[in-house]
């Protein structure tokens, strides 16, 4: 097949790693794949690369906007990518989400050669959704339907729906998407780059940590409720263990030092190179993933359960959407209600039985290496591929060469 994957993200930021993910292993399989990014700061010129032996070509598109702005919305970029994809043949289009930039050249590029679009579902950015999560203001009241009309309009435009949960797929039901056309696609987990785990003890000194301080490690941003819920249940469990620390590693929006009550405990590193990220996490007892229970939460998957489970680390997260499930059926963490004192309480359980740990780290690790690897996840991506090829009237997918 010839697989045209879209995505507004830049590169290594949000569903850029799941497109990407897709695009390298059905590449491995045979195929060939065409992941169209936004470029970090290229205005212009389209800029083409190529990996795994050829068959992924990774296509840096221009955008005329900056900053967070770059997010999808540029009328110009959606023009350029459009105009790009005209410039091939492709026997699907896989659009991930259904911004600007990602729709248009998506529906152009399918209706153009009539072959069958896909449209993945992997964040509630919408009403209900991510935008709840803004401030309060103009901007919030401005963006909100106009976030909503492109997440729920073209849903029924797709010949099939990929969704990273059970929420969103309700939510494509009642958009009124056909239930044999919708497909759960988890994220996966790749533990190439991990290599062999560096022991704790290690990774501590390496970072002049202390030895037997437990520590608690977050990666990435996070939204404001969520970090007000995080520092509110490190403090709980500083209450009970007063020698705990706070490791905050990666890119970080929100300084959580300023809102817990005794900073001093917290280590917040700033952006970091993969490596230096991955050292980070090895160094900590528990992974949390803290979460409120809200429409944007529910309706998304964060990336981070995948890199603690690639590095062996035990997680501590909330019980809300489909995380009890999924960590009922792969025991790699706990969940917790959302409130402080039960995240406390569940870390304090996991801090004193070290045996545990070890196994709930183990058991994501080896779930990392397996059943939730990136190639056993795009298995199910190109079982979808097939059956809308399928049919699809002039649906034979082209042989790889």
């Amino acid at each position: 097949m010839r697989i045209a994957l879209i995505v507004f993200n830049l590169p290594e930021r949000g569903t850029y790693f799941r497109a990407y993910h897709f695009g390298r292993e059905l590449a491995r399989r045979g195929h060939r794949c065409t992941l169209v990014y936004t470029a970090p700061t290229a205005r212009q010129r389209i800029a083409v690369r190529f990996a795994e032996a050829g068959r992924l070509a990774l296509v840096a598109a221009p955008d005329l906007l900056r900053g967070s702005l770059r997010s999808g919305w540029d009328p110009w970029a959606a023009l350029a990518r459009t105009l790009f994809l005209r410039g091939a043949r492709y026997d699907l289009v896989h659009a991930f989400e259904c911004r600007p930039t990602v729709i248009a050249p998506a529906l152009a590029a399918a209706r153009l050669a009539g072959v069958p679009l896909v449209i993945d579902w992997c964040d509630w950015f919408g009403r209900g959704g991510s935008v709840e999560e803004r401030p309060p203001g103009l901007a919030r009241a401005v963006l909100r339907p106009v976030e909503t009309f492109f997440e729920e309009h073209f849903r029924t435009y797709a010949d099939a729906t990929t969704v990273i949960n059970s929420i969103l797929r309700q939510r494509a039901l009642t958009l009124g998407v056909s239930p044999e056309r919708i497909s759960l696609v988890p994220n996966g987990c790749d533990i190439s780059e991990a290599g062999e785990l560096e022991p704790q003890a290690a990774a501590r000194a390496a970072l002049g940590l202390p030895a037997a301080t437990p520590i608690i490690g977050y990666a990435g941003a996070i939204f404001a409720r969520d970090a007000q819920l995080m520092a509110a249940a490190f403090d709980a469990l500083r209450a009970a263990r007063p020698d705990a620390r706070l490791l905050v590693l990666g890119y970080t929006n929100i300084a959580i030092e300023r809102l817990v009550a005794h900073p001093e405990a917290v280590l917040r590193t700033g952006p970091l190179a993969a490596a230096a990220l991955r050292q980070g996490l090895r160094a900590c007892d528990l992974g949390w993933v803290p979460l409120c229970d809200s429409g944007a939460n529910r309706g998304r998957w964060p990336l981070k359960i995948s890199t603690y489970m690639e590095l062996g680390l035990p997680i501590v997260t909330t019980n809300i959407g489909d995380l009890g499930a999924f960590f009922a059926r792969y025991p790699a963490g706990i969940t917790a209600p959302p409130t402080p004192a039960a995240i406390a309480a569940a870390s304090l359980a996991l801090l004193n039985d070290p045996a545990r740990r070890e196994a709930l780290g183990a058991t994501g690790r080896c779930l990392a290496a397996g059943e939730l690897s990136w190639a056993r996840v795009s298995e199910l991506v190109e079982q979808v591929y097939m059956r809308v090829l399928a049919r699809t009237p002039e649906g034979a997918p082209t042989p790889p060469p």
